[in-house]
């Protein structure tokens, strides 16, 4: 199942922790995965790759391979501290109309890709170097394993200052009306706690210890 333009841009104004708590508390990927700088967010289909450690040829393959509105979604192993990306190839991918990356490893020239605007979330900033070894083991589109989170190719990726989240594309629909009918119940709790109520009364919580 493809996902929407229109599903995509529904979700792009949502948050990772609305995207998550909405889904039953699934798909939230390592705490340590975070955008780039603050200001930026994630958002679209998952294409899946494989990286063998220290090598970046295959990221290189995946801007080819890539369609508009893809975000690369990259597993490179237990070798995170290299810098795998930088502004040379996000520009690349920013030409080709890819969303973004999203990666368990390194990047580098971090304030020069923010400031172009390429959407990056990233483990670790890197400045280590990376080869490009032809005979280099890896794969474009094949399903990958970032934490506990299964991502496929199409999946719904997601990224905000406060996390990442991914689900598979059958549930994205599901996960994105319920996490809006979650912002907008959410919405009304903010408007009661300004006219005075507090959260003990809206959640119904005790008062005291039993």
């Amino acid at each position: 199942m493809r996902l929407s333009d229109a599903l995509l841009h529904r979700a792009a104004a949502l948050s990772a922790a609305s995207l998550h708590e909405a889904s039953g508390r699934r798909g939230a990927l390592p705490a340590q995965l975070k955008p780039i700088a603050p200001n930026l967010r994630l958002c679209g289909r998952a294409l899946p790759i494989k990286s063998p450690p220290g090598d970046n040829l295959w990221l290189h393959r995946a801007i080819a391979a890539a369609q508009p509105g893809d975000v690369l979604v990259v597993d490179v192993g237990d070798a995170p501290e290299y810098g795998y990306w930088g502004e040379v190839m996000a520009v690349a991918a920013q030409a080709r109309g890819i969303a973004g990356l999203l990666i368990n490893g390194g990047v580098r020239d971090s304030v020069r890709m923010a400031e172009i605007g390429f959407s990056v979330v990233s483990s670790v900033i890197a400045i280590r170097g990376t080869g490009k070894d032809p005979a280099g083991v890896g794969q474009i589109g094949a399903p990958i394993r970032i934490g506990e989170v299964r991502i496929e190719h199409g999946d719904l990726v997601f990224a905000d200052a406060d996390g990442a989240f991914a689900i598979a594309s059958s549930d994205a629909e599901a996960a994105v009306a319920n996490a809006e009918l979650r912002d907008r119940e959410e919405g009304d709790i903010l408007r009661r706690l300004r006219r005075g109520d507090s959260t003990i009364e809206i959640y119904d919580l005790p008062r005291e210890v039993a």
